[in-house]
């Protein structure tokens, strides 16, 4: 076994890997951006080395000066983690040629798997099925047209080197080909230098099903499959397993051509076959086809994990070290059912743009896994993927599992940056997602019913209020002046509207609020306060902001009515930077007539695209930015006027 490994990677991975390893006495040297330097990967190290600043083509994707980091180190091998230098084969080469073990699979095993249409031809070579479709080197347009007409439509267009969604673009008719074919060639070629596409057949319920592999770089096995069908915009949000409505038969076909896929490669180390399934007539053994392969360790791992008892970092070092496969194909099996949710910074209500801020609490049940690479205290980034933590249950049946799933999304307590737990919430409440009616297609159809806002009752709002004014925990005779109840005012704002609250002090232990006309009565009995009858929630107070924890997390901004300034909100004239990011595209011009929902730029943040709208009619009055400019959160790109 290694005595020092060296993790080229950050956040949440980072910090998994380096505690199996260091479970195991393996030391662990942490790389690190400017960013970072603070970061919880860096605390959790033997040693950690700074390699340069914050964007990632400046740190975690410059691969020499990772390698000369472990070698300065005495690192023997370098664990790549999820993304960044992962699937990177020159990468493989450079630390072999270091004299390093990559813990990983070969250079060429992920040259073979790389691009998804070399790949799908292997697979074909192999034996295992593969989605109708054009997989071709000519990238004609017309070319590629002619067939997506000769597929059927709906098509999928996919970058051959994609992953994660990008570069991906569903086609419903002919005539909307050339946009999608732009678009995703234009994404592609941003996110991965490359802007060849495949198309395939659009399968029309399709399920995300996935065997997890290992192999030793001769025989390899399958650890039962994975459930990724929940999804938006192809980012999985929820996987589970193993997948609901599986049989026995399925499950063999579907390991076996796994298995196959990896030994045609030689694959040693960690691997997932993705396969897209056909769902509308249940799991049939001839209705799966292989989608891709991902030479990696995958972020949905730990479901694996949790049913089959395999620590897969264990097993990959092993492995890397020289050992054969742990255990035999008839040595695995399942034991209940596991959930994972990906718990993100993200604005939902605009449209899940990733979000920035500092995490002023965040605290989870003890009675889930949370892998995550961050603490109270530590900001979210705008240069690296906004994932907070994954929430990560078992139970003995999938009912008790999806129950743990609700219990542990319920008790999540984050404050400091706007979350997608509330969407998470929804779905794991949802009624189809229950029953095990799953396809890729679920979200988006129930996408209005699973983002709406929480509820905010007057109890909430009152509790909000004693901890804006400190009366949580109020002085035994605070409360009074000159024998008389104590009366005060606090004002809030939510739902994007100011409310005043009025609050009687009668008791140190009893006070009576009132909330736009209704009163709440708060009493506390035995330490603990209840509001109109039910139990307080948690809350956390920071910078003028109290979120109670309870809705997935309802946040109240405290007005201060000194620092209010006059006039009115925004009108719609300025369209502005939700985020940081580079200005990838200018169509706006000025004096040009536009009409709510014209596209007037696109944003390049957090590796994906964000296209900024009009907000209402008008002309252009100022188009304040330029391609290529790199810009701050609420800069102002283009300004409206009204129509003469």
């Amino acid at each position: 076994m290694f005595d020092t490994i060296l993790i080229a990677n950050r956040g949440e991975i980072a910090c998994r890997v380096m505690e199996t390893a260091q479970a195991m006495g393996v030391r662990c040297v942490a790389v690190y951006s400017d960013a970072d330097r603070a970061a919880k990967h860096v605390a959790m190290a033997d040693t950690a080395v700074h390699i340069g600043g914050s964007a990632p083509a400046d740190s975690y994707l410059r691969g020499e000066v990772i390698i000369q980091a472990a070698l300065d180190t005495g690192a023997q091998a370098i664990h790549p983690g999820y993304g960044f230098l992962s699937e990177n084969p020159d990468f493989v080469d450079a630390v072999e040629a270091a004299g390093l073990v990559f813990i990983g699979p070969s250079a060429k095993a992920i040259r073979a798997m790389g691009l998804k249409d070399a790949a799908k031809a292997l697979m074909v070579e192999a034996g295992v099925p593969v989605v109708p479709g054009y997989h071709g080197a000519d990238q004609d347009d017309a070319l590629l047209a002619a067939e997506a007409g000769k597929i059927g439509y709906p098509v999928l267009i996919k970058a051959v080197a994609g992953g994660g969604g990008k570069g991906m673009r569903l086609v419903e008719a002919a005539d909307g080909f050339q946009a999608a074919l732009e678009s995703a060639r234009s994404e592609a070629k941003t996110a991965f230098g490359n802007a060849d596409v495949l198309v395939e057949k659009f399968v029309t319920k399709p399920r995300h099903i996935e065997v997890q592999v290992f192999g030793d770089g001769k025989k390899a096995v399958h650890l039962f499959e994975r459930d990724c069908s929940l999804q938006r915009r192809h980012q999985k949000v929820i996987e589970e397993a193993p997948a609901p409505g599986m049989t026995p038969e399925m499950r063999e076909a579907m390991g076996q051509a796994a298995v196959t896929a990896a030994e045609a490669i030689g694959y040693a180390g960690a691997g997932t076959i993705e396969f897209i399934v056909d769902g509308s007539g249940g799991l049939q053994t001839d209705g799966f086809f292989f989608m891709e392969m991902n030479t990696r360790l995958q972020v949905e791992h730990p479901v694996t994990e949790a049913i089959t008892g395999v620590d897969l970092v264990a097993w990959q070092l092993r492995v890397a070290a020289g050992e054969g496969l742990p255990l035999r194909q008839d040595e695995l099996s399942i034991h209940g059912h596991a959930f994972e949710a990906r718990l993100y910074a993200e604005d939902v209500p605009k449209g899940f743009l990733p979000a920035t801020g500092t995490l002023t609490h965040l605290q989870f049940t003890p009675a889930c896994r949370a892998d995550s690479g961050v603490r109270a205290g530590d900001t979210i980034s705008p240069f690296y993927d906004p994932m907070i933590a994954k929430v990560i249950v078992h139970g003995d049946t999938r009912e008790i599992a999806l129950s743990r799933l609700r219990a542990a999304l319920t008790g999540c307590e984050v404050a400091g940056t706007v979350t997608n737990l509330a969407f998470l919430g929804a779905l794991a409440a949802h009624e189809g997602f229950a029953a095990g009616d799953v396809d890729t297609g679920l979200i988006a159809r129930d996408i209005d019913a699973l983002t709406q806002a929480p509820e905010v009752e007057p109890r909430h709002a009152a509790l909000a209020g004693m901890a804006a004014l400190s009366l949580l925990d109020p002085a035994g005779g605070a409360g009074f002046t000159l024998w008389q109840p104590l009366r005060r005012a606090v004002g809030l704002t939510w739902g994007g509207e100011d409310h005043l609250l009025q609050v009687q002090v009668v008791l140190a232990d009893h006070q009576i609020w009132t909330v736009d006309g209704t009163e709440v009565v708060a009493q506390r009995i035995g330490g603990r306060w209840s509001l109109g009858g039910q139990q307080a929630a948690a809350v956390s107070v920071a910078e003028g902001r109290v979120t109670v924890f309870d809705g997935y997390g309802l946040v109240f901004d405290v007005i201060d009515p000194l620092a209010r300034a006059a006039g009115g909100h925004g009108d719609g004239n300025l369209i502005e930077a939700p985020m940081p990011g580079l200005v990838r595209v200018v169509d706006a011009k000025v004096g040009q007539t536009v009409t709510k929902g014209d596209r007037l730029a696109v944003l390049e943040a957090m590796k994906m695209e964000h296209s900024l709208l009009a907000a209402r009619d008008g002309v252009v009055a100022e188009v304040l930015a330029q391609a290529g400019d790199q810009v701050e959160a609420g800069v102002a790109l283009v300004r409206l006027e009204p129509e003469a």
